[in-house]
């Protein structure tokens, strides 16, 4: 499982112009999913995502009960170290990572964290203000 987790002071996610997911001050978190995750590797990423002292402060979502957006994007195993067309082989089907999406967030709200989503396998719009900037890479 790949994340880009992003530090803001707000962000939304708009499907067909109505927005679909929004957060004040929290992360927003970019999902992938390879084939190889399982339920238990979207419950580490959860709880490692949700205890990050990257917020002002160094303070963590959970410190300050700060919001978390989170948006598949199955683009982040995407492969363009050869050619000009990235090929997508690494990252999971619609019909595997789903289920672990929908358990990523739901392993968050478990631990008491309020998500917003955007709509898998949908054309979405982000808007966001990144705060710092703080952007993470974290593969697990």
């Amino acid at each position: 499982m790949r994340a880009v987790v992003q530090r803001v002071t707000q962000a939304r996610v708009d499907v067909d112009g109505q927005t679909v997911g929004a957060i004040g001050t929290g992360l927003v978190v970019l999902l992938g999913v390879t084939h190889d995750d399982t339920t238990e590797t979207a419950e580490r990423l959860s709880t490692k995502i949700w205890n990050l002292r990257i917020l002002r402060g160094e303070e963590s979502a959970a410190d300050i009960g700060a919001g978390i957006l989170v948006v598949s994007q199955f683009t982040l195993y995407g492969d363009a170290r050869k050619g000009r067309r990235p090929t997508w082989t690494a990252a999971a089907p619609g019909a595997v990572a789903e289920p672990l999406y929908d358990h990523f967030c739901a392993s968050l709200r478990g631990a008491g964290a309020m998500v917003a989503q955007g709509v898998f396998g949908a054309d979405m719009e982000m808007s966001l203000t990144n705060d710092g900037p703080t952007t993470l890479i974290i593969d697990l």
